[in-house]
């Protein structure tokens, strides 16, 4: 896919498959129980994972079969297999899903899509909060509140007003607490999922930094409408991130405004 006219008309269409796994997912989410299971590395598989995952899968391929997909819920696809890949879906049917378990509503569902390691599409579907982040390459970001129209959006610029920052609910608390220590005054606010990226785009914070392992479908849409918006996303030395590698485990990372602020000295310490 090479046409931004191309991503343009299939964008709409994969906000509205993100917006299908949401029904499916808060389907489950009004229920009493999730059907918690736990994966080989202890983290919560629910009955909405799947279910989000079944219903994305279905959906791309009607709308692109050309393209192959690769979902967290799928991820036993072999290298060997998606090395030849120049061009697919990278999902997240379910990201946040200990949010999701903690009924908090900072959950969010992720489709990519990715072209020679690129992020040229992405969208962020909070199914609880009925709020959509999408965007395309040479197309721009956008948001949608409820009902109402996309609205663009542009990533702000960390030197006005006092530093504000987004950090997770779960991951990663103890080595971020030393660093903000050293950053100086800030304001810091907890969000879970992709979200924090949002709000990187949308210029409600300027910097999201993640310390500890994320895999790529955790990153890839957002990392697509953070630099929609003008903003970047980056490995802590300021190289872009990278999708389909051999292990699919990501960099710890910084999602950053426009201009970014300067911090790799800074963590290099």
């Amino acid at each position: 896919m090479e046409r931004p006219k191309q991503r343009a008309a299939l964008l709409p269409q994969i906000v509205s498959l993100a917006e299908k796994a949401g029904e499916a997912i808060m389907a489950i989410y009004k229920k009493p129980d999730f059907g918690t299971t736990f994966k080989k590395d202890d983290s919560p598989l629910t009955q909405a994972d799947l279910a989000a995952h079944r219903v994305i899968i279905e959906g791309l391929a009607h709308l692109s079969p050309q393209f192959p997909a690769l979902s967290e819920e799928s991820k036993t696809i072999a290298y060997e297999t998606r090395q030849d890949w120049e061009t697919y879906w990278l999902i997240d049917p379910l990201d946040g899903t200990k949010e999701f378990i903690k009924r908090n509503n900072e959950f969010t569902v992720n489709i990519a899509l990715i072209e020679k390691g690129v992020p040229t599409m992405g969208v962020v579907h909070a199914p609880a909060l009925d709020l959509s982040y999408s965007a395309a390459q040479g197309l721009g970001a956008f948001k949608r509140n409820k009902a109402e129209n996309p609205v663009r959006i542009t990533a702000g610029d960390y030197r006005n007003g006092i530093l504000k920052i987004a950090t997770s609910r779960s991951h990663g608390k103890e080595k971020l607490i030393r660093f903000l220590e050293k950053l100086g005054e800030h304001e810091a606010i907890a969000v879970g999922s992709s979200l924090k990226f949002c709000l990187v785009a949308d210029g409600s914070v300027s910097l999201y930094l993640r310390f500890g392992r994320t895999m790529e479908w955790d990153t890839a849409a957002a990392d697509c409408i953070v630099s929609e918006a003008g903003g970047s996303v980056t490995d802590l030395k300021g190289k872009p991130l990278s999708y389909n590698k051999a292990d699919l485990a990501n960099p710890e990372f910084m999602a950053r405004g426009k201009p970014p602020i300067p911090l790799e000295t800074l963590l290099e310490t």
